[in-house]
């Protein structure tokens, strides 16, 4: 599997781990750095195996693309195998929405980047595992917490629309170019 500059390794879960134990507080911006100077795009869900196995007690969630989960979503049977439980939390947007947004702004429009997903919930389910689908932004919460307290394997499949991020770019444009001043949430 390839993610544009060779092949998806057990690097990120090794970083992941290793972010961990010396006691990273802010262990998704470490793992984040990690992904700007490799691009591993599918680390994610091996990674989440790797924290949870060096710590047993803490909640692990994989935070995730659809395209990157389904480039390791195998690894679902190797949590459940391991009894391993965390929760992989998928940005479901069928297509490679990174790669939209860089498209969009650079050519203005997107090329060869959409694709059919499984259900997610049904794929989960096929392993052992539990499978949850949010219909709407004020069940994220919750839905998460009810994954974290079911101690086995869960996917929870959250649509997400990156139109958004065009807007945020044209917003930040405008921000930097002086125009407007920085809102509180920006700083």
């Amino acid at each position: 599997m390839s993610n544009g500059r060779g092949s998806c390794t057990h690097a990120g879960a090794v970083a992941a781990a290793a972010f961990v134990e010396r006691g990273v507080t802010r262990l998704g911006v470490a793992v984040a750095k990690y992904v700007a100077e490799y691009g591993d795009v599918c680390f994610q869900t091996y990674s989440a195996i790797a924290a949870k196995l060096a710590y047993p007690k803490k909640k692990v969630i994989a935070v995730t693309g659809d395209a990157g989960f389904m480039m390791n979503s195998q690894e679902i049977e190797t949590a459940m195998r391991m009894k391993t439980p965390i929760v992989i939390l998928i940005w479901n947007d069928s297509e490679y929405g990174l790669i939209t947004w860089h498209q969009l702004r650079h050519f203005g429009r997107p090329a060869y980047i959409d694709f059919k997903n499984p259900d997610f919930v049904k794929y989960a389910e096929s392993f052992g595992a539990k499978g949850y689908r949010v219909k709407k932004t004020e069940d994220l919460i919750p839905t998460i917490k009810k994954a974290f307290a079911d101690n086995t394997v869960v996917v929870i499949d959250c649509p997400v629309d990156y139109r958004e991020n065009m807007k945020l770019t044209a917003r930040l444009k405008t921000l930097a170019a002086g125009n407007a001043p920085v809102p509180e949430k920006l700083i």
